[in-house]
């Protein structure tokens, strides 16, 4: 079994203490939903663990520690600390982080076949760059998915709203509207509000931007055999 390095270690074992004890204030409180989003994150903490075990590859030491301060940014942070709320780039620099992240796993994931005795061909590195950013969108694809999911099932607001002041549309026969207020259940607004769809456009462009960005290094990687940093971030085959 892998021996975690000493960063590592205290980095788990710091977000487990935060996350838990804030889960347990949560449930004495009666703050029902909050102790299930820690739970969930604990949960997820295990994921890297998991993915070793379960695919009998192993995720490099730098790997390991994004992706667990990753869950710690998004799903205590951001929901349970109101991050996303609070810090308007929050969100965005996440989505961006998982692009990146995600097109490492892509790449990984053809350049083990790559390496593989057992198959019988090789992909030119511009097919694995291309292979690596669209299993990113994918994956970006599916969390927006989920988050449209939450907000139709359980009322939440994961796709959050945005005010805008001009938009078009076929329906109104509006090919422009400029709109400098509008009242919604006798709350008025200094705007049209948006619902969602502004929200979701930005995090797959951001997605995308991270996608792109690690594509390109991969490119070069699998070209050259340079940019050794990138093997801190690819998971391998045990």
């Amino acid at each position: 079994m892998k021996k975690p390095s000493a960063l590592n270690l205290t980095v788990y074992i710091i977000v487990r203490i935060v996350v838990l004890s804030n889960g347990v204030l949560a449930l004495v409180d009666g703050r029902i939903f909050t102790a299930l989003q820690c739970l969930l994150s604990l949960v997820l903490f295990m994921l890297p663990t998991l993915l070793e075990r379960r695919f009998k590859i192993e995720l490099p030491s730098t790997l390991e520690l994004i992706v667990i301060l990753f869950i710690f940014a998004s799903t205590f942070l951001g929901e349970v600390g109101g991050y996303y709320d609070r810090y308007r780039l929050w969100d965005t620099l996440l989505h961006v982080t998982s692009g990146f992240l995600t097109t490492a796993i892509g790449f990984s994931m053809i350049d083990i076949l790559n390496r593989s005795e057992h198959v019988k061909f090789t992909l030119s590195a511009g097919f694995v760059a291309l292979f690596a950013f669209c299993f990113s969108m994918t994956i970006g694809v599916v969390w927006e998915f989920y988050e449209f999911a939450m907000d139709m099932i359980f009322v939440t607001d994961m796709q959050k709203d945005t005010i805008v002041h001009e938009f078009s549309s076929v329906l109104l026969d509006l090919p422009a509207a400029r709109v400098e207020s509008a009242v919604l259940n006798g709350v008025e607004l200094d705007g049209w509000l948006d619902i969602g769809l502004i929200d979701t456009m930005k995090d797959l462009l951001v997605c995308a931007v991270g996608a792109v960005m690690f594509s390109v290094f991969g490119y070069i990687y699998v070209k050259t055999r340079e940019q050794k940093w990138i093997t801190r971030l690819m998971p391998r085959k045990k």
